[in-house]
C-alpha cells in the first residue's frame, strides 16, 4: 500500500492555536474560512489529508492546497486571495459626461432626468446609470424642503435657545410649548385588511371627518416627560387655559422658561398680562421660520407616526382618548431628548446654506 510523500508537519504556538480555535468556532465568519482554519487545527493533531477531507466534505486536493498555503503564510493564506475582476467597459470621460449631465442639466420634457430617461440620452444602459447613480449619490427624483430663517434677531435667538439645551440654568425648569393644530379624527370607510404573511396591512384611500381638534404640549427637557391637553379650539383663550395647566403642574419654587414660536396666539395681550402676573415666568421666542429649533417638535413627530396617522377613529372623543393613553404609557419610560449642536454649530450649517443658494444664482 502506497503511503505517498510524507507531509511537513504543522506545529502550532499557543497563540496560534487559540486564533485557529476561535476562527473554528465562529458563526459570523464566512463558512469557508472556518472550514480552513478546522483544516489547520485537524492537521496539527497529525491527521492525514483523506481523514481531514472526510470530515469537512472537501477533496483531499482542497485541503493538501489550504495546509501548503498556512506552512508558506500562515494565518493570511487562509483567506481568499483579491481577484481582479473583468476590467470596466465605461470610460472615466463617459462616467463624468454623466454626473454632470445629472447635476447640471434638466429633460427638455420634465422636471428631473429619470434612469431611463437619461440612459436615453447618454446611450448607456439603464443599470449602468443606475450603478453610476449609486455610487455618487444622485438622487433626482428626490427634493429635500427648506425654509430660511428672516429674522433679523436670527443669531441671537438661535444663541439664547440653544445655551437653554446646553447649559439649563439652576433651579429651573426649561419647557418647549407648542400646539399641534387640526388634529383630524379619520374613519376609513371600510375596515382594514390585517397583516399578513408576505403582504403588508390594507386600508382603503378614502375617509371619513369626524372633526379635529388641538393637541397643547409641554416637553421639559431635562427629563423628557409632557404635559399635554386637547381642546376644541386654538385660540388665546385655550393658550392661556393650558399655561395655568403648566401653572398648577410644576412646583412653584422653580422657575420657568418657556421656549415658543411667534404664533399670534403666544403673543395676544391677555398672555402678556398673565406673564405679567406671573414673574417666574421668562418666554423664549424661536426665530421665525425656525420651529425645528422648539424640543417639542421631535416628540409631535412621535406621537403621529406612532399614535395618529395610522389611527382609526370614529370621534374626536376616540381621538382624545387615544392621545390620552399614548401620553400616559410615554411619561411612564421617558428619557430626555439628546441636543448635541452648539449655536456655532447651527449657524456655520446655515452660512454654508446661504454660499450654496448665492453660488446657483449666479
Amino acid at each position: 500500500m502506497k503511503k505517498g510523500r510524507p507531509k511537513l508537519p504543522i506545529k502550532l504556538s499557543k497563540e496560534e492555536f487559540e486564533q485557529l480555535n476561535s476562527i473554528s468556532h465562529s458563526r459570523s465568519l464566512p463558512h469557508g474560512l472556518v472550514n480552513r482554519a478546522r483544516i489547520v487545527l485537524m492537521a496539527a493533531k497529525g491527521l492525514t489529508n483523506r481523514e481531514i477531507a472526510k470530515q469537512v466534505h472537501l477533496s483531499p486536493q482542497m485541503v493538501c492546497k489550504w495546509r501548503k498555503r498556512y506552512l508558506r503564510q500562515g494565518l493570511s493564506g487562509l483567506h481568499d486571495e483579491l481577484r481582479s475582476g473583468r476590467p470596466r467597459s465605461i470610460s472615466d470621460e463617459k462616467v463624468a459626461l454623466l454626473v454632470r449631465k445629472t447635476l447640471s442639466t434638466k429633460p427638455k420634457d420634465g422636471t428631473h432626468w429619470t434612469i431611463r430617461s437619461i440612459a436615453q440620452e447618454t446611450k448607456l444602459s439603464r443599470s449602468t446609470v443606475h450603478r453610476i447613480w449609486q455610487a455618487f449619490g444622485l438622487q433626482p427624483h428626490r427634493q429635500r424642503h427648506f425654509k430660511l430663517s428672516t429674522d433679523p434677531f436670527f443669531v441671537e435667538k438661535v444663541r439664547d435657545i440653544v445655551g437653554l439645551y446646553l447649559n439649563p440654568p439652576d433651579k429651573a425648569m426649561v419647557l418647549c410649548v407648542d400646539e399641534k393644530s387640526q388634529i383630524q379624527a379619520l374613519d376609513r370607510t371600510q375596515p382594514l385588511l390585517p397583516m399578513g404573511l408576505g403582504y403588508v396591512e390594507g386600508v382603503t384611500h378614502d375617509y371619513v371627518r369626524h372633526g379635529t381638534t388641538p393637541l397643547f404640549a409641554a416637553l421639559d427637557i431635562a427629563t423628557g416627560q409632557v404635559l399635554t391637553r386637547c381642546k376644541r379650539r386654538h385660540r388665546h383663550q385655550e393658550y392661556l387655559d393650558f399655561l395655568n395647566h403648566i401653572d398648577t403642574n410644576v412646583p412653584q419654587e422653580l422657575d420657568i422658561h418657556l421656549v415658543v414660536d411667534n404664533y399670534s396666539t403666544h403673543k395676544h395681550p391677555r398672555v402678556k398680562r398673565w406673564l405679567a402676573a406671573h414673574p417666574r415666568y421668562q418666554v423664549h421666542y424661536t426665530p421665525t421660520y425656525a420651529s425645528w429649533l422648539n424640543q417639542v417638535e421631535i416628540w409631535f413627530n412621535l406621537i403621529t407616526q406612532k399614535a395618529i396617522r395610522r389611527g382609526t377613529f370614529r370621534s374626536v372623543k376616540e381621538l382624545v382618548s387615544k392621545i390620552e393613553q399614548f401620553v400616559a404609557k410615554y411619561n411612564l419610560k421617558t428619557k430626555p431628548f439628546v441636543w448635541t449642536a452648539t449655536a456655532d454649530s447651527i449657524l456655520e450649517k446655515i452660512k454654508r446654506l446661504y454660499q450654496r443658494i448665492s453660488e446657483t444664482q449666479h
